[in-house]
């Protein structure tokens, strides 16, 4: 298996209003580093799984609506505990969306699975990953 993977980061404020979560049930600020993995069982001609640039682009486009947001505000994540588990689905959910449109070009084809990693600190992360 091959995969390509890129990086970028969202700044959200949230809150995770239930009793499990300790001193995090208020608002709080967080930024995520976000890693996106695409990966494909093959490569094309000239040697490549994905295009770094359309992988980057896309990840880019994905984030744009959560950054600088209270998480609590915004429509997609209504009713929803907004935890890193949570927000890693969403942001899988928008890219599997980006793959099925061709938005990373003629590698979209090659790409059977994605793997979206949220780095909470230097010290804890979550992630969510699946076949396409």
């Amino acid at each position: 298996m091959f995969a390509v993977e890129v990086r970028d980061h969202i700044m959200i404020a949230h809150s995770l209003p239930r009793p499990v979560f300790g001193p995090a049930q208020g608002m709080h600020g967080a930024t995520f580093v976000v890693d996106a993995a695409f990966f494909t069982k093959d490569l094309d001609d000239d040697g490549l799984a994905v295009d770094i640039g359309l992988a980057t682009s896309v990840l880019s486009s994905v984030l744009k609506p959560l950054n600088y947001k209270n998480l609590d505000e915004v429509a997609v994540f209504a009713g929803k505990v907004t935890t890193t588990e949570v927000v890693a689905k969403h942001i899988f959910d928008e890219l599997a969306r980006a793959v099925e449109e061709k938005k990373l070009g003629s590698g979209s084809d090659r790409i059977c699975r994605i793997k979206v990693m949220l780095h909470e600190s230097h010290a804890a992360r979550g992630w969510y990953e699946a076949d396409l």
